[in-house]
C-alpha cells in the first residue's frame, strides 16, 4: 500500500494505526504531532486511528528552545 508521508510516497504493507506507523519509523510518540488527511489526530486516538491506501500523513516533531 502506498500513503503519502510528509508529502512524499511511502509503502506500508498493510492498514496500520498511527501508533504502529510511528513505532514502525522508530518515532518517539510523546514528541511529535500527527495529520492525517488534514486533520490533527489526538494523541489518545493513535490507536483507533487506521491508515489505509492513499492516505496523506503530516508527522511533525516539537522543537525546544528559548
Amino acid at each position: 500500500m502506498t500513503i503519502k508521508l510528509n508529502g512524499d510516497p511511502h509503502d506500508i504493507p498493510e492498514p496500520l494505526s498511527v501508533s504502529a506507523l510511528l513505532e514502525q519509523l522508530e518515532i518517539d510518540a510523546r514528541r511529535v504531532a500527527v495529520e492525517l488527511n488534514t486533520a490533527v489526530v489526538r494523541k489518545t486516538e493513535y490507536d483507533s486511528s487506521v491508515i489505509k491506501e492513499g492516505d496523506e500523513v503530516e508527522i511533525v516533531n516539537f522543537v525546544g528552545g528559548g
